[in-house]
């Protein structure tokens, strides 16, 4: 019996009855025997019970912590769910203030002055346009201009120096 507690073996009475090289009967029909082996076995029983509780309870605490971290997380959650739904309703109130502030004959006033202004924007922008192409044009005749009278000067020095130099004393 000794020796099955040392290898963890299980004390029953046909183990203990091989181990000992004898028959279950004769531990049954003995009174020592069957008292040894009774008491051996109740002592085993009763040491794989307190191990089989200590493990559960490993288990248990084990899940148990598993709860409270879940409940710990779950009320974090819901009170971050909280925060977020009243930033929303901040901001929706946000909305209907700004819908408020214009109301419905500011918005065609708005939308009419928005329509003028486009207008005026393509009317300056065409008028933009002719006055760079009149610009254009008048660089255009200053450089003709230029050349001209560049042409005509150099024509005016050639008549000076091909007329004879006048001996009037």
């Amino acid at each position: 019996m000794t020796q099955l507690r040392r290898e963890h073996g299980r004390l029953a009475v046909r183990a203990i009855a091989e181990r000992a090289d004898v028959s279950p009967t004769f531990l049954y029909e003995n009174p020592g025997a069957r008292a040894l082996v009774q008491q051996a076995v109740a002592d085993s029983k009763s040491r794989h019970d307190r191990r089989t509780g200590e493990k559960h309870e490993q288990i248990e605490a084990s899940w148990r912590e598993r709860a409270l971290n879940a409940e710990a997380e779950l009320t974090r959650t819901q009170n971050e769910v909280l925060v977020q739904r009243q930033r929303i309703g901040e901001l929706m109130g946000q909305l209907r203030d700004i819908d408020g502030m214009v109301p419905g004959e500011s918005v065609q006033h708005l939308t009419t002055q928005n329509t003028t202004l486009k207008r005026r924007l393509q009317q300056l922008t065409l008028e933009h346009r002719k006055l760079q192409e009149r610009l254009e044009g008048a660089r255009t005749n200053l450089r003709f201009f230029d050349k001209r009278i560049a042409n005509l000067e150099v024509q005016l020095l050639e008549l000076q120096q091909a007329e004879p130099a006048d001996p009037r004393p």
